[in-house]
């Protein structure tokens, strides 16, 4: 009996769509960077892209448990000395929840090609609709 050793070419992606609503931003990041790397598929090889689409609804009514939104912060520097820009939780999931969404599952994508070409296969929405109908995406159940 061989190891099986999937190929790229050979790859079938398949299209979920994920209902942020109600849910943990943290938890529905975990579950949407498991969907984009493939490591749901029996098939999964930490070499080869097998991971598939992951369509995020509902971005702006994600949740950030405990103090979060008051004690949180996104950084980023503008390049310049001592630009270090500083913007609350609340503020970005106020202005930019997909921002937010985009952040949290980027941080658990591995920093390399795959994990690249895998975060080009996630789309975000704020509100419930997509324009995605007509790939057909399943309903993913956190």
């Amino acid at each position: 009996m061989s190891t099986y050793m999937p190929k790229a070419g050979e790859v079938d992606r398949k299209w979920y769509v994920i209902d942020a609503a109600g849910k943990p931003l943290g938890r529905v990041a975990a579950q949407a960077a498991v969907l984009l790397r493939g490591k749901h598929k029996p098939t999964y090889a930490p070499h080869v892209d097998c991971g598939d689409h992951v369509i995020i609804i509902n971005c702006a009514k994600a949740v950030l448990t405990g103090k979060k939104l008051e004690k949180k912060f996104y950084y980023r520097h503008t390049g310049y000395i001592g630009h270090l820009k500083a913007v609350r939780y609340d503020t970005l999931m106020e202005q930019r929840p997909t921002k937010a969404m985009e952040l949290a599952v980027k941080g658990m994508i591995p920093s390399t090609t795959i994990g690249r070409a895998a975060l080009t296969r996630l789309r975000l929405f704020d509100g419930a609709e997509h324009k995605h109908a007509a790939q057909k995406p399943a309903a993913w159940e956190l």
